[in-house]
């Protein structure tokens, strides 16, 4: 990706920042609802792919199925429905290069600080190269945060008693050293998440032997890599059109088993179970290994393509070991039941840690932005802050399918602020003492760690994080734009002053 050269002050309409799956989706909703519209996307890293660009663990892929979160715009050709990063990375720059995208795009440019300023009716935005350390500051109408939410320079380690000790070489999968020989090197990779359960198989091959030393256990289930429905359809029908069935068809199904899991988590409990048990070496203690404390989708549940996972662990070339750790010693680790796990290498595979907006500053007429006292307003504006958007997707579905119905209702807000002719757009709470709750109610550690820091959300629509496709359907997609508690006002008046208008505009 060029590098472009940034002009001491430059004004756009829409500054985006983040050039992943969510930046580049945002991007092409701009370029197909509002062609008029200039935007830049500013990406802090020297490439595009967000993500898909930073892990380079073994095995790294998604865990959801493509049809789903691939873009509702550009169908998912290949054949295997849970891919690699390599294959996920390909997709994205491809529809970047695809629709003009890439031009817009701005690698090792790193957002420091964005000021509003309610007399210009402007984001002020303080940028600095990466690769130079030149700064410069951009004005845009509105500003746009698709970086997500996870820290991408540090991943979490918790405290380890005695890890100074361990001789060999310690890993976090967010910093995977490109040197890296595992090969006849017996590996104990530490957690029981996502990254530890892809971790797992995609060592086990060449490693000597893999170990998955978890404190609790994970609802771990079974996926078929490849979509034998999606690939028979696309031999008999345009792909557009199969990947719309497909699309449609696994929207329903997820929304079946979150919908099963939270409604008859015993019942949902005992099914994992039997399938776990079914996958596993005969009188394997599934009950200590696969058997969490808490219900399903209490946290995400893990997938494993094709039960991976599982095959290595009848093979003998992995095992999963539950306990806790005491210490460790130059060649591996002391459990508390007294058993020593050996160990070469050591992968802390202990998940992340949460940054929102990309540790952005913000500033409104000069006041910080405290983030926790912010509400999020149909899970995509705050509470106080005007002309701001982001994007956070689904914790219960693909990820995609909740940015791209944002993506459309940030393009529907531009138009009808256009047709108004108004400038600015800010949430207001409709009471002080509204009452409020945490932005993701989600059990996973790397939420709970950082749920002081997080903005919050309200009782109900419009002040709820909706994790409801459906729901979100009919109020990002179908819902009126104006809203009792959306202020909207016109370009400011000669002198700053402000000429406010009503509340509610016709014509949304």
């Amino acid at each position: 990706m060029t590098v472009h050269n940034l002009p001491s002050t430059e004004h756009v309409d829409v500054l985006i920042v983040g050039a992943g799956l969510s930046g580049i989706g945002v991007a092409r909703q701009l370029e197909t609802d509002r062609p008029g519209t200039s935007y830049i996307i500013l990406e802090a890293r020297g490439a595009t792919g967000g993500t898909w660009d930073l892990f380079r663990y073994p095995g790294i892929r998604s865990d959801s199925d493509m049809h789903t979160y691939g873009y509702g715009f550009k169908p998912w050709a290949n054949k295997k429905a849970i891919a690699g990063a390599d294959a996920i990375l390909s997709y994205l720059r491809e529809t970047a290069t695809e629709y003009g995208i890439d031009r817009h795009i701005r690698t090792n440019h790193k957002v420091i600080h964005a000021s509003w300023s309610s007399a210009q009716a402007l984001w002020s935005v303080d940028v600095e190269r990466v690769d130079t350390g030149e700064r410069k500051t951009i004005h845009a109408k509105w500003f746009f945060s698709a970086a997500g939410f996870y820290h991408h320079d540090e991943g979490h380690t918790p405290k380890l008693d005695g890890i100074e000790h361990f001789a060999g070489p310690v890993v976090h999968p967010q910093h995977w050293p490109e040197d890296l020989d595992y090969g006849g090197k017996r590996v104990v990779v530490i957690g029981s998440g996502a990254t530890a359960v892809t971790l797992l198989p995609a060592m086990a091959g060449k490693a000597r032997h893999v170990t998955m030393l978890q404190r609790t256990p994970t609802y771990v289930v079974s996926l078929p890599s490849e979509d034998i429905i999606a690939n028979t359809l696309r031999k008999v029908m345009p792909h557009t059109w199969a990947y719309a069935l497909v699309r449609r068809k696994n929207i329903a199904i997820a929304r079946f088993i979150w919908h099963f899991c939270r409604t008859r988590p015993k019942a949902a409990r005992r099914l994992i179970r039997f399938m776990n048990k079914r996958q596993l070496p005969k009188g394997y203690p599934v009950d200590v290994h696969f058997n969490p404390p808490y219900n399903p989708w209490d946290q995400r549940l893990c997938a494993v393509p094709d039960g991976d996972l599982f095959k290595s662990i009848r093979d003998g070339h992995a095992s999963v070991v539950t306990d806790r750790i005491k210490t460790f010693t130059e060649t591996g680790i002391v459990l508390e039941s007294g058993q020593t796990l050996p160990a070469d290498i050591i992968v802390t595979a202990t998940g992340l840690n949460i940054r929102f907006f990309g540790g952005i500053k913000l500033t409104v007429d000069g006041e910080p932005v405290d983030l926790h006292s912010k509400v999020a307003f149909k899970g995509m504006m705050l509470s106080g802050v005007p002309n701001f958007a982001f994007s956070i997707g689904y914790t219960n579905s693909s990820w995609t399918l909740k940015v791209g119905l944002l993506a459309e209702h940030f393009c529907r807000v531009l138009a009808h602020m256009e047709r108004g002719g108004l400038a600015t757009c800010v949430p207001e709470l409709p009471a002080a003492d509204m009452p409020t709750r945490p932005l993701l109610d989600f059990g996973a550690g790397y939420v709970q760690r950082a749920i002081g820091s997080l903005p919050r959300q309200g009782p109900g629509v419009p002040w709820v994080m909706s994790m409801d496709y459906h729901l979100d359907v009919e109020i990002l997609r179908h819902g009126a734009v104006d809203d009792p508690c959306l202020r909207f006002r016109r370009a400011p008046a000669a002198g700053g002053t402000d000429r406010v208008e009503p509340r509610r505009v016709v014509g949304a």
